[in-house]
């Protein structure tokens, strides 16, 4: 310890830039807390882009963190904590406001279970990272990722304002998509990932341009952008958990030493 009484870990600078992360990871936070006021005014569009704008911060700020070493056990804290708000709680607000008119107790039951499996989705992923060393990066995701569930939580919004509400869902069928989507998140089906895809160079500028087409078609065809892309996914989310289903029935059934079928009935 020094003269000043200063721990000289306490001392330590580090260099503004490195803080550029948690500052990130911070505006995600106030862009999903944005949304849920804007929800409420009834701006419900630019509540789903702030929703959405913290979901792509929240896909970069983890590589700037590792480009920039400023990677913590702080600030990987900070981004589970953004997370919960970002992509359980907004998003759960923004159905719950639009959606559960009359509808408001059961509704809420569902809002709460949907929230609760996030927070749980996120508890998850910080203990399996946390634990033990640090493993290679996996082709596939384990369940329907945060930023992905409140993506396809807020489908029956985008279908109804996409067709002027011709596509306008019941309250109890919102209530037990939203169920769904919940399970799905902290479900253990492989789902679709691409942090670790790879392109070759010559196909750079196609993945540029079809970059700014999707960034185009959502500030002109919001709505139906949206839809677009969550049943994209959501099929790839039935892919993949019809191949799970397949893979559990062609699985061999386990015996014991005499071998007696355990798992039979």
């Amino acid at each position: 310890m020094s003269a000043s009484g200063h721990h000289p870990r306490q001392m330590r600078q580090i260099a503004l830039v490195q803080l550029l992360p948690s500052l990130a990871t911070i505006g995600a936070l106030c862009a999903g807390l944005t949304a849920v006021r804007m929800g409420m005014s009834g701006n419900y569009l630019l509540a789903v882009q702030l929703v959405l704008a913290a979901a792509v911060i929240d896909a970069v700020d983890g590589a700037l963190a590792r480009l920039l070493k400023a990677d913590s056990p702080m600030g990987a804290q900070l981004d589970s904590l953004a997370d919960i708000v970002n992509f359980g709680v907004a998003p759960a607000a923004l159905i719950f406001i639009w959606a559960f008119g009359e509808f408001q107790s059961e509704g809420w039951i569902a809002v709460l279970i949907y929230v609760c499996c996030c927070a749980v989705r996120l508890a998850r992923f910080n203990v399996e990272v946390g634990a033990g060393p640090k493993a290679p990066p996996q082709p596939h995701f384990v369940g329907v990722p945060a930023p992905a569930g409140a993506l396809l939580a807020m489908l029956p919004m985008y279908l109804a304002f996409a067709t002027d509400d011709a596509l306008l869902l019941p309250a109890p069928l919102i209530a037990g998509y939203l169920v769904v989507i919940a399970l799905l998140m902290i479900s253990r089906i492989p789902t679709l990932s691409l942090k670790n895809a790879r392109i070759y160079r010559a196909n750079v500028k196609f993945v540029l341009v079809g970059a700014v087409f999707l960034g185009a078609a959502l500030l002109t065809y919001a709505w139906t952008t949206l839809v677009a892309i969550s049943l994209g996914y959501g099929a790839s989310v039935l892919w993949a958990v019809v191949r799970e289903i397949r893979r559990g029935r062609n699985r061999p059934a386990r015996t014991d030493k005499g071998g007696k079928e355990l798992d039979g009935h």
